[in-house]
């Protein structure tokens, strides 16, 4: 009997013994027992149930409510009411309130910790079981009636599927089958007789996709047996091996009715396999040594099950077996699951998943059949586009999703009937939805390989829905992934742009100033060469601009997700990518802002990335932005993926109000000839006499907010009579002199003439210091006053003949909140410009009392920071550490500066800075 015949059975006979009972108080804990353990399977289900859990909820004073059940794998929180009870009438509750059963869920879910926030809500009465998903919670329950449950009991499978522990053994399986593939590829490269030949390698990558194949149609019964690869092989001794797999991979790729009928059986018995996986020209394959026919045979198939592999991990940790040089050079990283989820969820999944959950609420058996019917028609005319697929994990874990989903259309469909014999093939969704560019030969074939690997497993999904084997050989011809440039490549030669749906991917991470020369060029070509200030923007650029060509060049109805680097909704590449894209009709429709982008790959790549969705026409639904583990819906996102109007903050050499100027400090451009550690400091001081009134100290960026400061010589005012009298300053003029003179810089041989001197020479007599970069993690950039004792260095902004007041206002938190959106980062770190966000900056107009208030309040900041003379700012400014003084003097300015704004006191950030971009649109358009 087939295991879901079995499940059946056990579902029937728990039907049997529960019909008619259902007392609330005494039966609840063995009906769910019963339930997990009797029909699905469940070793011991009191090790993931919990009864009677207590919670405290805000309706409480005092004691604590209960939950009936919940299970702990899966989060399912389960409200259990007696049998004579309706589900969806409301009952009094101890405080008064009139609740329904999942009313009263909701309120007990409040009550626990964040990390047990129920997935699932599930309310019963013994003869219903209601099903609210929590992904979607607006929308209506799925009803499973207990008399039902023979035939609807896969419903419920979401009791005991942990969707996490699932994930997680997918993941280490396929690591380990990155890594055996990585020691396959080495041992057989090192047998080439020439391993650096590019066609040799080339035909390496193929045969290592073949052995993948072969391996994994073992393990998954797609041969007809276990281990029927391995058996094959072993036939052979080492010298033989090559001309075994020559001979295998024919037969794979010969149609039965066109086999040599004297073929060995040995061969005969492999099934035609088709694709073009196996067929193409032939491929250089080396001779197997003994070592290498042991390794394929045992540690490669015999003792590995590749049943299990995820081939959207496994794709990625398969490239792995590339060069890493040539990974890093291409850009390349390689996605994790949960990832690919932040691009396709709110692209499209969501809500499809949204409309098959109303179509499961249908009561009605023919009307929710007839529905699941139009939804599985429906996804399967969807078609999706990945123009920088890598190894295809965004194309392989869009089609496992989408299967998923038609798999629980076909439940539908059929009703939970087991359906005997031949029919028509349920199967609608197909892998020739999908389409991709990818540059690299290899990363093609593991993409198209990764596909059908993933077309086999779902389709043994679906064999246990319908009740047969559906075989999924031979392999359906697919063509759709292209080898080539995406960036010179029409997009319409692989698929025409009014045929398509969606586009996706995360494009070839590479900033404006690593680019190859190859890449700039790229870049030129699609942007143009008339694209203002083209050299800033980075690579991912030319992924937008195609997108949105290519959008205008169908029926306007493709949307597009791309991840990026962060830089490109940051700094001054704002305005130079999208500006032209915006006034050409681009609309951002959600987007995720910053966050660490992390891989499945041995070489995990932290780059710090934001999603961009968008569209070339505005969407009726409701726009979303994801921050962190915050939600927002949006009225309008803008290209700094913020919540307000589209405004370009753009370069400005002065400031937009009248407030003093801000510059750079000083670029030594010395060599370090000039700079003085305090070591050397001293030991020119103890044998020069006098020289102490040309040493200054000196400060960056860093120096200033740890506390440690250099030194240097600041000969600006001394005389030839000065400079002659010191040997040790003629020595290390000499050495400043020679290396500008060296220089391919004309500006900087010029500066041979001044060797005593910095590049710049601004030492005023007070300044406001301001680190061009700070770490993320402060809530305030560290700034304060120094004086002309101290000489800064170009990693600072020095705003000479500031005030108190100037102070106030620029290390409050809304001038942070608009350094935030508009300022450049260094991964996370904040990129401070003087051109971008300082001038740009509205200030306000105070009266002269709020003026005088935030004098004093920032005052009281310096006060604040004095009290702990030995603490550096990087340790003031740790969120941890920061004394509660400088905390509450900070929160005074904070609230003086707001209100010279004339801005609420509780504020938002995101409404600070959209009131802001209203000032900057004011002060702009004058």
């Amino acid at each position: 009997m087939a295991i879901k015949d079995k499940q059946a059975l056990a579902a029937k006979r728990f039907v049997n013994e529960w019909s008619g009972k259902g007392y609330e108080k005494g039966e609840t804990q063995r009906f769910w027992l019963s339930l997990l353990h009797n029909v699905f399977g469940v070793d011991d289900p009191t090790k993931v149930m919990r009864f009677e859990l207590p919670v405290k909820t805000f309706t409480k004073d005092k004691g604590a409510d209960f939950i009936d059940a919940y299970i702990i794998t899966t989060k399912v929180l389960i409200e259990q009411k007696g049998s004579h009870v309706n589900l969806e009438d409301k009952e009094k509750q101890s405080d008064g309130m009139m609740l329904t059963p999942y009313q009263q869920a909701r309120r007990y879910a409040t009550g626990l910790p964040r990390s047990e926030s129920p997935r699932w809500i599930v309310t019963c009465n013994f003869k219903e079981f209601h099903i609210h998903d929590m992904e979607h919670p607006n929308v209506d329950p799925q009803v499973v009636l207990l008399e039902d449950l023979e035939k609807e009991y896969y419903r419920l499978e979401f009791l005991v599927n942990d969707e996490a522990e699932i994930r997680k053994k997918e993941f280490e399986v396929s690591i380990k089958a990155g890594e055996i593939v990585g020691i396959l590829y080495e041992k057989i490269l090192a047998q080439y007789h020439d391993p650096n030949n590019p066609e040799s390698q080339k035909s390496l990558n193929k045969l290592c996709v073949r052995l993948v194949f072969c391996l994994y149609a073992e393990d998954a019964g797609i041969f007809g047996r276990k281990d029927m690869f391995h058996d094959y092989l072993k036939l052979f001794p080492a010298n033989q091996m090559r001309r075994a797999l020559i001979d295998l991979f024919e037969v794979l790729n010969t149609p039965m009715d066109k086999r040599d009928p004297y073929m060995d059986e040995s061969l005969a018995q492999f099934p035609y396999a088709n694709g073009g996986l196996f067929g193409g020209d032939s491929i250089e394959i080396p001779q197997f040594t003994e070592e290498l026919k042991d390794l394929l045979l045992e540690r490669a198939s015999y003792d590995f099950d590749w049943s299990e592999i995820s081939p959207t991990i496994f794709g990625a940790v398969f490239e792995s077996t590339l060069n890493p040089e040539t990974r890093r050079a291409g850009g390349m990283h390689y996605t994790s699951i949960e990832n690919i989820h932040k691009v396709i969820d709110p692209l499209f999944l969501d809500e499809l998943k949204e409309e098959l959950a109303s179509i499961k609420a249908i009561k009605a058996f023919k009307d929710r059949k007839a529905k699941a019917v139009e939804f599985q028609d429906k996804i399967a005319g969807l078609k999706f586009f990945d123009p920088a697929c890598g190894s295809g994990n965004f194309l392989t874990e869009t089609y496992t999703s989408l299967r998923r989903l038609e798999n629980d259309a076909i439940r539908i469909i059929y009703g939970g009937d087991r359906v005997m014999g031949a029919m028509v093939d349920p199967i609608k969704v197909s892998i020739n939805q999908f389409y991709g560019i990818e540059i690299n030969d290899f990363a093609c074939s593991v993409a198209q390989t990764a596909l059908w690997i993933a077309e086999s497993q779902m389709m043994q999904e679906t064999d246990e829905i319908v009740g047969y084997d559906l075989d999924p050989l031979p392999l359906k011809t697919y063509n759709n992934i292209h080898e080539g440039n995406a960036l010179r490549m029409d997009w319409n030669d692989v698929i025409p742009a009014s045929e398509l749906n969606y586009i996706m991917g995360n494009p070839p991470f590479v900033g404006a100033y690593l680019m190859s020369p190859e890449q700039h060029n790229d870049l030129i070509t699609v942007l143009g060469p008339k694209w203002k200030n083209i050299g800033e923007l980075d690579y991912v650029s030319g992924w937008y601009k195609k997108s949105a060509d290519y959008m205008l060049q169908g029926e306007l109805t493709v949307c597009a997700a791309l991840v990026s680097t962060n830089s490109i909704t940051q700094g001054e590449q704002v305005a130079n990518l999208w500006m032209p894209l915006v006034a050409n009709g681009l609309a951002i429709n959600f987007a995720w802002r910053t966050f660490r982008w992390d891989s499945e790959a041995s070489l995990k790549a932290h780059v710090y990335c934001v999603i961009v969705g968008f569209s070339m026409h505005e969407q009726s639904k409701k726009k979303i932005l994801f921050d962190g583990e915050r939600t927002v819906s949006a009225s309008h996102i803008n290209a700094y993926l913020t919540d307000g109007p589209d405004m370009f903050i753009t370069s400005r050499s002065k400031p937009i109000c009248d407030v003093p100027e801000i510059r750079k400090g000083n670029q030594p451009t010395e060599g370090g000839n000039l700079i003085l550690s305090e070591e050397e400091k001293d030991a020119i001081v103890s044998g020069n006499p006098g020289i102490e009134r040309f040493i200054k100290k000196l400060t960056g960026a860093k120096e200033y907010i740890n506390n440690k400061f250099r030194y240097c010589l600041w000969l600006k005012n001394a005389t030839p009579s000065d400079l002659r009298s010191y040997p040790e300053v003629l020595s290390r003029m000499q050495a400043v002199r020679e290396m500008r003179l060296q220089s391919n810089d004309a500006g900087t041989r010029k500066l041979a003439d001044t060797p005593h001197l910095f590049r710049e020479t601004n030492n005023p007599v007070s300044y406001i210091v301001v680190p061009s970069h700070s770490s993320e993690r402060r809530h305030y950039i560290p700034m304060g006053f120094l004086y002309d004792d101290v000489v800064p260095t170009n990693a600072v902004l020095i705003i000479p003949d500031a005030g108190l007041y100037h102070f106030g206002i620029l290390t409050s938190r809304l001038h942070m909140a608009w350094m935030r959106v508009v300022a450049g980062r260094l991964e996370m770190r904040y990129r401070y410009s003087k051109d971008v966000v300082y001038n740009n900056f509205p200030w306000p107009n105070p009266t002269v009392i709020q003026r005088e208030k935030i004098t004093q309040t920032a005052q009281a900041i310096l006060d604040a920071r004095a009290i702990y003379p030995d603490s550096s700012l990087a340790d003031l400014y740790d969120d941890v550490t920061m004394p509660p003084e400088l905390r509450r003097a900070h929160r005074a300015n904070d609230a003086a500066v707001l209100e010279a704004y004339g801005f609420p006191k509780d504020a938002t950030e995101s409404e600070i800075v959209a009131r802001l971009f209203k000032m900057y649109q004011e002060l702009t358009s004058r």
